[in-house]
């Protein structure tokens, strides 16, 4: 499906000027792949590693790792998503920042109707994070009552949310 589609790719590694939106063709999802509609992109410091060459992408790239939208088509094998699907996601393969992609499907979530495509789109990868802090760092299993908590940057993203989610937990 060609709507006009465009995506924000760089020929080389560079600043903000080497951003180029340019027109794409999507296409029709493989077995294991959704076709997304964004309504909302995240703009994360890692699209600037990525952007700068510090994180070196095969170039041509398209940028971005974190979106919110609904689904548009479902290939074959795809059983936890349908068409009209609100969703999010915040992994690889970068290329987030377009008007629609093709994403595989087991990168993909549902989005509550009470989350704004906003809101999806820019807690994804810091929520991810947060989990993992609070679950899958040492000690081995997460947290566990009467551990101390102690972010330096709690009023960023990933400090906010892993504050939040602690207290939330009952162990801050």
């Amino acid at each position: 499906m060609s709507r006009g589609e465009q995506a924000v790719l760089i020929q080389a590694p560079g600043g903000p000027e080497v951003l180029q939106w340019t027109p794409v063709e999507v296409g029709e999802p493989g077995p294991g792949e959704l076709r997304l509609r964004h309504h909302a992109i995240g703009l994360n410091y890692i699209d600037i590693y990525h952007r700068s060459g510090a994180y070196p992408l095969p170039l041509p790239a398209r940028l971005g790792m974190e979106a919110a939208g609904v689904v548009e088509a479902v290939g074959e094998g795809v059983t936890h998503l349908a068409v009209g699907d609100r969703v999010a996601y915040a992994s690889q393969p970068p290329g987030a920042y377009a008007t629609a992609r093709l994403m595989p499907a087991r990168c993909v979530v549902r989005l509550p109707e009470g989350i704004a495509f906003e809101a999806g789109a820019a807690m994804m990868l810091k929520g991810l994070t947060a989990q993992y802090l609070l679950r899958k760092t040492l000690p081995q299993g997460g947290l566990a009552a009467g551990d101390f908590v102690l972010f330096h940057a709690a009023a960023g993203g990933v400090g906010l949310i892993a504050c939040q989610w602690a207290r939330a937990l009952g162990r801050a």
